[in-house]
């Protein structure tokens, strides 16, 4: 039996009400139970989140998400990005229901558990649903890797600057400014 959105929210309601917090998503109709990452993969996710909003909030350029965003897909898919960017065009205001739209920018952030692969493979159906940009950062190999429809992927290395000009002109980012930093 495929499972709806429908469904997904009232599991997700009873799993709250039996004090459980669990990420879900919902993938051609099975549920997925997302397991929590580990803290190097959330700390680049928090980063990158810190970096974007300090350039996005002050030039009102749209809205960035964490992990526990969801979006509901065009093919009946509820899927979370780690980090997620959607215009102010796109999105003038919140709503309190998941997102019905695909994000303009959709990031992956290999957890230790992770496979590239599969993450890969998420990052290609965003852009094919309508995401402008996908980014798959990959934390053992230090890497960054830009996805857009129809170009062969860039892979970034520490000493390379980020930069995303189609939905942030202006914006760059060190790769190494991601990478969580090793205190004296």
């Amino acid at each position: 039996m495929a499972l709806s959105v429908h469904n997904l929210e009232q599991l997700q309601v009873e799993l709250q009400s039996a004090d459980t917090d669990y990420q879900l998503e919902l993938q051609d109709g099975n549920i997925v139970v997302m397991g929590p990452s580990d803290i190097v993969s959330s700390e680049i996710g928090s980063r990158l989140i810190a970096f974007l909003f300090a350039w996005i909030e002050p030039r009102k350029l749209g809205r960035v998400f964490d992990s526990s965003g969801g979006f509901i897909l065009s093919d009946t898919n509820l899927r979370a990005p780690d980090v997620s960017f959607v215009t102010a065009e796109r999105l003038r205001q919140n709503q309190r229901a998941f997102g019905d739209l695909v994000p303009d920018l959709i990031v992956e952030i290999k957890s230790s558990t992770d496979r590239v692969k599969t993450l890969r493979e998420k990052v290609k159906m965003f852009l094919k649903l309508g995401a402008k940009v996908g980014i798959l950062i990959d934390p053992d190999k230090l890497t960054v890797t830009i996805y857009r429809l129809d170009r062969e992927p860039l892979v970034l290395a520490s000493e390379d600057t980020l930069t995303i000009t189609e939905l942030l002109p202006g914006w760059e980012l060190k790769v190494a400014q991601l990478w969580p930093p090793i205190f004296d």
